[in-house]
């Protein structure tokens, strides 16, 4: 499922040309005019907080630029909440390591995932979860499988987009588009019914959340989390 960025114009081409460590975590004057801001601004951990919690669990720390799980402390989310939106972020994963990001989280449920959708995070090399295209890296994590050999190894830099439009979903992985769903359609539908969301009546129905990152108990880094709301 390859294609060309659905937003292209919008989107620029701001990762394509490597970045020096100064200019990671910043905004250029075009993004800024385009709607863009930082969820992360690359020192601290300003704009997020816990799942269910008014503050930030221990076990993240904002390090060398990097938005980093060091330890226990669970799942974290940003204090605003979007619908529509175009999230670009770079994330980086050891061996073995597990992670996902989260979109239009609501709180109230038990875990974050009862009612989020998840783009997985992983070393598809190293984990279990890597032998499935349902829960490999880029997935709609255990819903909508990826293409293989998208994903970099552990230790290197990936890059990931969600586009969220309306209910339109895409899931984009170092420039390819590999996951493309609409919300509430009777594919979709069908499929969380064969699925272990299927226990969870919440899952996928929200039409505005919160931005999340899970602690899935191993060590993971993020940089140049990036966010545009769409009207």
């Amino acid at each position: 499922m390859i294609a060309r960025p659905l937003l292209l114009g919008v989107v620029l081409g701001f990762l394509a040309t490597p970045l020096s460590a100064q200019e990671h975590n910043r905004l250029t004057a075009i993004e800024r005019a385009g709607g863009w801001q930082l969820l992360f601004d690359g020192t601290s951990l300003t704009g997020w907080r816990g799942y269910n919690s008014e503050s930030m669990p221990t076990g993240w720390s904002a390090e060398n630029g990097m938005l980093i799980r060091t330890g226990p402390g669970g799942d974290i989310i940003t204090e605003q909440q979007f619908a529509d939106f175009e999230l670009s972020l770079e994330w980086l994963v050891g061996p073995s390591g597990n992670s996902g990001v989260f979109f239009r989280a609501v709180e109230g449920q038990e875990e974050v995932y009862h009612g989020a959708p998840e783009m997985q995070i992983l070393d598809d090399a190293g984990h279990a979860d890597g032998q499935s295209p349902l829960t490999s890296a880029g997935s709609n994590y255990g819903l909508h499988g990826v293409p293989r050999s998208i994903v970099k190894s552990a230790g290197e830099w990936n890059t990931s987009r969600i586009v969220v439009v309306n209910n339109q979903v895409e899931h984009w992985l170092n420039g390819d588009k590999v996951v493309e769903y609409e919300l509430g359609s009777v594919d979709w539908a069908q499929r969380v019914a064969n699925s272990k969301f299927a226990q969870w009546p919440a899952y996928g129905r929200a039409s505005r959340g919160h931005i999340g990152i899970q602690d899935h108990g191993d060590r993971v880094s993020f940089r140049n989390l990036k966010i545009r709301e769409i009207n």
